[in-house]
């Protein structure tokens, strides 16, 4: 997928677009962190499924001064590919799920990353490529077409302490009985001249967070490439740049890496790579064959000496990580030493019984958009079976 300004942004206000349905705060970045729709009026941005939720048959304590109303056998929270594939299998399944989508959750545009991204090419099923944008607007509405209720609001908070769970946003609570958390996560960006996706920036238009989404484009295929970064990813990303890029320069602010001996070992041997170490991006500058209109340089500066020089690249890829949006989880889940949700291996099940996770939120590794549907579909599979094992699940063949 190559990234772009966020056109979205424009076309889904229209309506109300899809989010990361945390308010987790996500630090180091305007990224946030990780993020459609159309004027189709098939796809009104309302509520959809409202109904009587069953009484839980459950020895789990019920909060009998709630509004039956806001009782729900299903809670999702997120908005991107994780999310909408886990709302399309629980509605099939008639577990009736509320979607919260959030609204700029994550200083991020409704829909998740791929709602920054114009062509997508490497999702199954578009031989010809389709924009972020209009897969997840195609998501929405296939959500809601299977009954899922879907709310343009973004969780504040959530309370796993005790059965139903209770999920908060500004102006409701609501109680569900089996919660997946899809939040995604954001990569980390860095702040300097020509970086951002405004007037003079080159974000989406050269400088990207994703090597293996973006790396194939034309506009870097046999031109000079650098990443930032000095951990596994960035070398990963490098290597994988060197199939692509004419050559490719590592931009790292220390005079060693602290990436795995075996990843710098690569990296250090690829004839097409070379480290400029000790080095930061201070600027970024448009290429003049194009007007401008992409990136033709950056500049870097030697932290040691405060030199300043141009280094010609058609390509600027940050690799200096991703922040899980999980913040409104307020410890309640357990999480690892980089903030991602543990999920016991082969399953979406976390630490409390009942509450799952997909997508990014979980996957430090994948990052893909595929692959976060695919724990999409899991997380729904296995919320019905919790869901029959605690005996709310409604028997659909009476």
């Amino acid at each position: 997928m190559r990234f772009c300004p966020n056109k979205l942004f424009t076309k889904a206000r229209n309506l109300i677009g899809i989010g990361l349905a945390s308010s987790a705060a996500v630090s180091a970045a305007g990224a946030s962190s990780s993020t459609s729709s159309s004027a189709d009026t098939s796809s009104t941005y309302t509520t959809t499924t409202t109904s009587d939720s069953p009484s839980s048959t459950s020895s789990f304590p019920v909060d009998s001064s709630t509004d039956d109303d806001q009782r729900r056998k299903l809670c999702i929270i997120g908005s991107g590919p994780a999310a909408h594939t886990a709302a399309i299998y629980a509605a099939r399944a008639e577990l009736r799920p509320v979607l919260f989508e959030g609204w700029m959750a994550n200083g991020v545009a409704p829909g998740g990353q791929l709602t920054t991204t114009t062509d997508v090419e490497n999702f199954p099923g578009f031989p010809d490529g389709v924009s972020g944008s209009d897969l997840m607007d195609r998501c929405r509405r296939q959500s809601l077409r299977f009954g899922a209720e879907i709310i343009t609001e973004t969780v504040s908070k959530v309370d796993f302490s005790k059965r139903p769970f209770r999920i908060f946003t500004d102006s409701r609570t609501v109680l569900a009985d089996a919660v997946i958390v899809a939040t995604g996560a954001v990569a980390r960006r860095l702040s300097f001249d020509g970086a951002g996706d405004g007037t003079g920036g080159f974000w989406n238009r050269g400088i990207s967070a994703c090597a293996v989404c973006d790396g194939a484009a034309p506009i870097f295929r046999n031109r000079p490439l650098a990443v930032i970064g000095g951990g596994d990813s960035a070398m990963e990303e490098a290597n994988f740049l060197t199939k692509f890029g004419s050559k490719v320069y590592i931009i790292h602010r220390r005079d060693n890496f602290r990436a795995s001996k075996i990843m710098q070992g690569r990296v250090l041997k690829n004839p097409k790579i070379e480290v400029l170490w000790n080095s930061e991006v201070v600027g970024a500058y448009g290429d003049e064959k194009s007007g401008g209109r992409v990136l033709g340089g950056i500049k870097v500066k030697n932290v040691v000496n405060d030199d300043v020089f141009d280094l010609k690249v058609n390509g600027l890829f940050f690799a200096i990580g991703h922040e899980p949006a999980t913040k409104f989880l307020n410890g309640q889940l357990e999480l690892d030493p980089d903030g991602y949700i543990v999920t016991k291996p082969g399953t979406t099940m976390t630490s409390v019984k009942g509450v799952f996770a997909a997508g990014d939120v979980q996957d430090k590794k994948y990052r893909q958009a595929v692959t976060a549907a695919g724990t999409g579909c899991m997380a729904a599979l296995d919320a019905e079976h919790y869901l029959q094992e605690i005996g709310t699940h409604e028997d659909t063949s009476s």
